[in-house]
């Protein structure tokens, strides 16, 4: 590997901070002076080795990460508007890495852990419990592995042979992977316990969260989730209308205005409060895609959509909520209507016997995301809710930590 000159430069400019704030904005805390370092040095196995032990999926982060609110939104030089790319320097040592890379199977311990789930969450567990001599076998609802990273995400943003690349790693490092299994249905957790000394939960968040709004039946209407595991078994029509301001929406956005269709986002509040990473918001209004800001679908009416006009409101406590604007009823023509506001967990997955649940009904868990069940555990967007690689990868390590730690006493 030879570093490329651009990011030579950019790797000179960092400052390789004592209190680096990029590692600490970081949710797996990347340590971004040592991995510098070593880039500076031309130690690039080494920066390579720091970067996959710590974050499996660095190839991938690099890549789909909001670096805006992290690594480079938290640089020291962001005082002069002048960040580094760290984001660039870990894509070029992570990304060809990864294609040398593979996991080191630890001496067996005789113990067996299911993971359901075989996105990045499910993966990196597997990946860690293989490394700390766990036999382990991942069960998926898909046909081949990788979740919302060959599912979700299109690929115009990311290369489907980054994920074919884990499908292998998983393979040669000796984990057992069962796709095209049904949760709740050919599998659940009460039975996995029979056969396994733990259960961890890693099965997303993939059930589409409903509008809740009369006429939402309508055969125009399609969950954005659906949409994304393959656009093409969809005959969308001239005008889309794309409901949310979060990543799916931006995925689906995209790939609609990619295929050809007048393109619209509807999202009820200001670009300023989209959860979605903004460089993905300006890459889609920079390919052509309309928003219409601060409007919200309150019913599918004759084949139409009847929107309302929000506001942002300022409580007594100083915290913006978003309402609806009483009499600004109108009506926006459109073929199809995609939706994208959030997504639920399925609890299906647990069979006949639930663990104790949050008022707001997930899981209840522990420091190490442990249920009420004895060794079952939940990671990624199972707990999190729909969010991001990078979060879905520190929430399997916690987990991973746990179940090491109740193994290895029992």
């Amino acid at each position: 590997m030879t570093a490329t000159s651009q990011n030579q430069t950019e790797a000179g400019r960092c400052l390789r901070c004592r209190n680096a704030r990029c590692s600490a904005a970081c949710a797996v805390h990347t340590d971004v002076p040592a991995v510098m370092g070593l880039y500076k040095e031309g130690k690039f196995e080494e920066a390579a080795a720091i970067l996959f032990n710590n974050n499996p999926f660095a190839a991938i982060t690099s890549q789909v990460c909001d670096w805006s609110k992290a690594c480079y939104g938290h640089c020291v030089l962001n005082a002069k508007k002048i960040p580094v790319n760290w984001h660039s320097i870990e894509f070029e040592i992570a990304g060809e890495a990864l294609f040398h890379t593979d996991i080191v199977p630890g001496a067996d311990n005789g113990r067996k852990v299911a993971v359901i789930g075989a996105g990045p969450a499910g993966i990196a567990a597997a990946f860690l419990l293989r490394e700390a001599g766990f036999s382990v076998t991942v069960f998926d609802a898909n046909e081949r592995p990788g979740g919302v990273l060959r599912y979700g995400i299109p690929e115009f943003r990311l290369d489907r042979k980054y994920v074919d690349r884990y499908e292998v790693i998983m393979s040669e490092g000796g984990i057992v992977f069962l796709g095209n299994t049904v949760l709740g249905k050919d599998i659940t957790v009460s039975g996995l316990r029979k056969d396994f000394d733990a259960v961890l939960i890693a099965a997303g968040a993939g059930i589409p969260r409903k509008l809740d709004i009369p006429g939402e039946e309508s055969d125009k209407i399609i969950y954005a989730l659906d949409y994304l595991k393959n656009p093409s078994d969809y005959k969308l029509g001239r005008k889309v209308l794309v409901i949310g301001g979060g990543n799916v929406t931006m995925d689906a956005c995209r790939t609609a205005n990619r295929n050809g269709h007048d393109t619209w986002v509807y999202y009820r509040k200001s670009f300023e409060n989209m959860p979605a990473n903004s460089r993905e918001v300006d890459e889609a209004r920079e390919e052509g895609v309309k928003f219409q800001l601060f409007e919200v679908p309150v019913e599918i009416r004759e084949g139409k959509a009847v929107m309302k006009n929000c506001e942002n409101v300022t409580r007594p406590d100083g915290r913006i909520s978003t309402k609806m604007i009483d009499g600004s009823e109108h009506e926006v023509e459109f073929d199809n209507m995609l939706v994208a506001i959030s997504a639920n967990i399925d609890l299906g997955v647990f069979g006949d016997e639930l663990p104790e649940m949050t008022e707001t009904g997930w899981p209840s868990v522990d420091e190490y995301q442990k249920t009420s069940l004895d060794n079952v555990y939940v990671a990624g967007d199972f707990i999190l809710g729909p969010s991001t690689v990078v979060d879905a990868v520190a929430s399997a390590k916690k987990a991973v930590r746990g179940i090491i730690s109740s193994l290895s006493t029992n």
